[in-house]
């Protein structure tokens, strides 16, 4: 989005349903009290509502190629991963020797974390006992068999208590590691289920792409950039998508006189769908999320759902934050965005929270390499699961600490425009012992269910800072279920011959 864009997603989620609420914008002021002139017009801003992480192991890399999609996009390495500790609990274990300091007077730090074994065994400010540990449990991640073992056997056992237990990793030790899962839950609720399958694919993700790097993020608005490529693809294959034209009903299924073959060769009634502004049209299959479909919702299909609110910050930053994005090995590509930790207890928190019901806080970090905001300028994703009315405060409070810690700018990163928003996820209730490689969030029962026949329901985008599986397997159910009696078009799934006018020879000759 320009900053025009999200000007209107304030006043939008006031006036319509959306999966946001809450959502509000700060221009803040500068030192003599008026609009800070450092912030640039509004189209030099891409802000993003998905700045996920794209892990080389992802599914959705190869179905980038086979779709010949990836000629449409750019991406970016993510570079080094951070955690802020204050200097007064540091590990037990870690020295200062290698500590990047936070300014003059400041008794605060953000060390680097040693995101591989290869880190592990170069960092000097790890105690030889320490690394020891930390190698044992790395190599059991990134081991494919092992992982799966433990995942069976331990799946339900919160992380840190399996780190204790089987490595003798204390809690403070434990805090790298943690940052590694990207966990949206407190430390204490994160369990070895979630926290062994992404610390596999972080490890085994190093390297593909190039060296000292595992995950990627796309150029000019992160996720968003791909949807707009894949629509694009879409119209390019005969398809039609239609921007800001939300579903007001859905009546049917009706026997449609002027469309008979459709109906004989499916056995498939159709429904019609009246879109914003008055339009209609009649499908065979309706396709959505909770939030789109809510016209034709039904209360056993919301059983089988968890509902859950995710805060979300993004901050544009007066700094290019130079220090903290050098290439994360010899012979990597600059970094577009890095990713920094803050642990529960470093954030002053409201008086009302439990320490124990602390998650941690991630801030996803992209330069303006990335396309999002002009050179010389950050811009700063967080967001918490933490139910409290407090939160996007507490949010706010741990930007402000990590740019109090940010070492070697000549003058202070100041804050120039805010965007805080409450996001509205539906989840599939959670199994009670995870696995790996479930299949898909679409069974059967989410096909056909309710008073419509041809709808179906996927669930909102997941809150996980990396894109999750689940997204493309979903597709795939669908598109399974869609195509099952179409021979010719089964085990096709995302593979996409060139296109004339889609990034083959004919662009090129046309351009």
């Amino acid at each position: 989005m320009s900053l025009s864009h999200a000007e209107k997603l304030t006043s939008s989620t006031a006036s319509k349903p959306t999966p946001f609420s809450a959502a509000s914008i700060t221009h803040h002021q500068n030192h003599e009290g008026s609009p800070d002139p450092r912030l640039g017009f509004s189209r030099a801003y891409s802000v993003s509502l998905s700045p996920h992480l794209i892990y080389a192991r992802s599914n959705l890399v190869p179905a980038l190629v086979s779709s010949k999609v990836y000629r449409q996009l750019e991406f970016l390495a993510v570079g080094s991963w951070w955690i802020y500790q204050p200097q007064e609990i540091r590990p037990q274990g870690v020295s200062e020797k290698g500590v990047n300091q936070g300014p003059p007077g400041q008794n605060t730090s953000l060390r680097r974390i040693p995101a591989s074994r290869e880190d592990v065994c170069a960092d000097k400010s790890i105690d030889l006992r320490s690394t020891r540990s930390l190698m044992k449990a790395l190599k059991l991640a990134a081991d494919a068999d092992a992982y799966l073992t433990t995942v069976n056997e331990h799946g339900n056992q919160s992380f840190p208590s399996f780190l204790a237990s089987e490595y003798k990793i204390g809690p403070k030790l434990q805090a790298p590691l943690q940052s590694l899962t990207l966990s949206s839950a407190p430390p204490s609720k994160t369990t070895v289920g979630h926290a062994i399958p992404q610390l596999h694919k972080h490890l085994t993700s190093i390297g593909i792409f190039g060296p000292g790097f595992g995950a990627v993020t796309p150029k000019w608005g992160g996720l968003a950039e791909i949807a707009q490529v894949a629509c694009r693809a879409g119209a390019v294959g005969g398809g039609v998508y239609v921007l800001n034209k939300g579903i007001e009903s859905i009546d049917g299924p009706v026997q449609t006189p002027a469309l008979p073959t459709i109906v004989e060769e499916t056995g498939r009634l159709l429904s019609t769908v009246k879109l914003q502004g008055g339009d209609e049209v009649k499908a065979r299959w309706i396709i959505g999320t909770p939030s789109t479909l809510r016209h034709c919702s039904d209360k056993d299909s919301e059983q089988h759902t968890v509902f859950a609110e995710v805060t979300h910050v993004t901050a544009i930053v007066s700094s290019s934050l130079t220090s903290l994005f050098p290439p994360p090995s010899e012979g990597s590509p600059p970094p577009g965005s890095i990713v920094v930790v803050l642990p529960p207890g470093t954030i002053g928190l409201p008086m009302s929270l439990d320490l124990a019901d602390v998650p941690l806080v991630y801030l996803i970090i992209h330069s303006s390499d990335t396309g999002e905001c002009p050179e010389g300028q950050t811009i700063i994703y967080t967001s918490t699961t933490l139910s409290h009315p407090s939160s996007s405060q507490f949010l706010f409070s741990a930007i402000k600490t990590f740019l109090s810690a940010v070492p070697n700018e000549p003058t202070a990163p100041d804050l120039l425009w805010t965007l805080a928003y409450t996001q509205h996820h539906s989840l599939p209730s959670p199994s009670s012992n995870p696995k790996p490689q479930q299949s898909s969030n679409v069974d059967s029962e989410d096909i056909e269910r309710g008073p419509h026949c041809g709808i179906i329901r996927l669930q909102h985008l997941s809150p996980s800072l990396a894109l999750d599986d689940n997204v493309l397997k979903d597709v795939r159910a669908v598109w399974e279920r869609i195509t099952l009696d179409d021979g010719d078009a089964r085990g096709a799934f995302m593979q996409f011959e060139d296109r004339v006018g889609f990034g083959g020879e004919d662009d090129e000759d046309a351009s």
